[in-house]
């Protein structure tokens, strides 16, 4: 999946002999679906952020190969788009373990209630996704990638250890919910001058 998944299928498409194709053509102007508030802005961004090249999938089994699956929005809509153009098998690859956990220092993914890997089992996600296989890289494997020790990564969204403690009162959406806030009092107080102004004098 351009852009984020290119790197892990071209390593993909070399250790498995698989040719690569980019089938899908992305539109740099929409951002990370998983992002947008609301399902319904998540499901247009989806539509809007990839085009797929027909001819290269028809009558083939294909290989997905993605960073990360979050909700799910975009993988499900990717599997569909491949399917109708008559792909006769897909089957989905993600470049990183499933993500059990929210970021708590500043990436914007979902609290637990809302990560797809957190609620459902691997063929649950597959059976969502109407996928032919789904597979995730281990915590092991994503770390031996690197050649690197893992006490250098934090692995929180993966498991759940959070190397920094954390105030989940100070969050990171604490300056957003005081913005709310102030604006809630903002709004109290304009209605209370407004109603002073409707008093007689």
């Amino acid at each position: 999946m351009p852009d984020s998944g290119v790197c892990a299928a071209l390593g993909y498409s070399e250790e498995s002999g698989i040719p690569f194709e980019m089938a899908f053509i992305r539109n740099h102007y929409v951002g990370r679906s998983f992002l947008q508030p609301s399902q319904l802005i998540r499901d247009f961004d989806v539509r809007m952020k990839l085009n797929l090249i027909a001819p290269l999938v028809k009558n083939k089994r294909v290989v997905i190969v993605d960073d990360s699956i979050v909700r799910g929005t975009t993988c499900k809509a990717r599997v569909k788009t491949l399917k109708e153009a008559g792909a006769r098998e897909v089957h989905v690859t993600v470049s990183c373990p499933p993500h059990m956990n929210p970021c708590v220092y500043g990436i914007d993914f979902p609290d637990r209630s809302k990560l797809m890997a957190a609620n459902h089992s691997v063929d649950e996600i597959r059976k969502y996704l109407n996928a032919d296989s789904l597979h995730y890289l281990s915590q092991e494997g994503m770390v031996k990638a690197t050649g690197r020790a893992r006490e250098l990564f934090c692995m929180a969204c993966y498991d759940g250890h959070y190397p920094v403690p954390y105030d989940p009162v100070l969050d990171k959406h604490i300056i957003e919910r005081r913005r709310r806030q102030a604006q809630t009092l903002g709004e109290a107080v304009a209605k209370e001058n407004e109603q002073i102004k409707l008093l007689p004098v």
